[in-house]
């Protein structure tokens, strides 16, 4: 089961052009990956396993949220 803002969540109708990318475009390739890495520490922070401080949480919150940013700029131009 995927981490909670896993990027088909965040997406739903953009599935195909999420696909599409993902295999036409390395670097569109590299942010899902990094996203989804960033993302399950997120989750496991929210978790408490392991745990970590309140700072390096809100640092990967805002990694994250930039990587989406980045996500939505090229979805949007595809």
């Amino acid at each position: 089961m995927a981490a909670p803002h896993a990027i088909h969540e965040e997406f739903p109708d953009d599935a195909q052009k999420i696909h599409d990318l993902k295999l036409s475009n390395n670097h569109f390739a590299r942010l899902l990956e990094e996203y989804d890495e960033v993302n399950d520490k997120v989750h496991s922070a929210e978790s408490y396993n392991p745990p970590i401080t309140d700072e390096a949480e809100k640092q990967l919150r805002q990694q994250r949220a930039h990587l989406k940013d980045q996500i939505a700029a090229m979805l949007s131009g595809a």
